[in-house]
């Protein structure tokens, strides 16, 4: 029971539970835990970090077998698998559920979190609730996650900045009206706010792809349709790692009252991250 998906750190399940994460000499990963009411075995091998955007070829991906190995050895592979999760000493991970060293000196995580919630506050379907659990693999320096904050047009709260793996921007070539990638290489940055009109603690605010060629993105907090605009406390944003390396988050407060000064010199930031779409204003 082989699955190869292309999408970032990759997606394993949702609402998993008693998640426990193994790695042997081969470079495969034996994922265990719980969802759906069943133990579930999922062997994961065959990727380690990602490539710069391109058309030539898809982004790197695992392969998982959810039969715990038997698609791959036609044997309950699970129950001799012979691995461990060394200590972890790279940089701190986001939605970290379980991180492991590799005896090759790689790192493979887990990670969880809520990806599917729904835009400007609204409440959740069980569905859109789930907390997605998700493997990665790399070495080296993790993504970057850039933002800064300002306002658009003196008055609402605004992020914008860059999204980076290797000295590379993280783009797509290919997406739907509504931002959603359909290649390996998009990425959407899932915005959150803290205790805003939408209610006390966080709320999804939206979420937005990287822009095709520079890896920017820009974000204005005003009101969109009915919804009234999301300031709030603090902002967070999610993004899934390019390939299979680690979904990061960045975390910050508002800007505060406006400030032209402050604001003219966001403004130049902006004009110098070269990209159309994100202009100063």
């Amino acid at each position: 029971m082989f699955a190869t998906t292309a999408n970032a750190s990759q997606l394993i399940d949702r609402n998993a539970t008693g998640i426990n994460l193994e790695i042997n000499a081969k470079g495969e990963a034996l994922i265990t835990y719980r969802a759906s009411g069943k133990v579930k075995h999922v062997l994961a091998w065959g990727a380690v970090n990602a490539i710069a955007p391109t058309r030539a070829r898809p982004q790197i991906a695992f392969k998982l077998d959810y039969a715990g190995g038997w698609g791959k050895y036609h044997t309950d592979y699970w129950k001799t698998f012979t691995g461990s999760c060394g200590a972890y000493d790279g940089p701190a991970l986001a939605w970290s559920v379980k991180t492991c060293q590799a005896g090759d000196g790689s790192y493979w995580s887990l990670q969880a979190w809520q990806r599917m919630l729904p835009n400007y506050g609204v409440a959740a379907t069980p569905a859109q609730s789930v907390w997605e659990l998700r493997l990665s693999h790399w070495t080296g320096a993790l993504p970057v996650l850039t933002i800064s904050t300002d306002w658009a047009w003196h008055q609402w709260d605004h992020l914008f900045g860059t999204f980076t793996y290797d000295g590379s921007p993280v783009f797509g070539f290919k997406s739907t009206p509504g931002g959603n990638p359909l290649d390996t290489f998009g990425r959407n940055v899932y915005v959150d706010t803290f205790d805003s009109s939408y209610g006390t603690g966080w709320h999804r605010e939206n979420s937005f792809l990287t822009h095709t060629g520079t890896g920017v993105f820009c974000y204005s907090f005003n009101p969109h349709g009915a919804h009234p605009a999301g300031k709030g406390a603090k902002y967070r944003a999610t993004v899934e790692g390019p390939g299979v390396t680690p979904d990061v988050m960045w975390q910050g407060v508002t800007p505060g009252t406006y400030d032209k000064t402050t604001d003219l010199a966001a403004n130049d930031e902006i004009t110098q991250l070269g990209d159309k779409t994100c202009r100063a204003n």
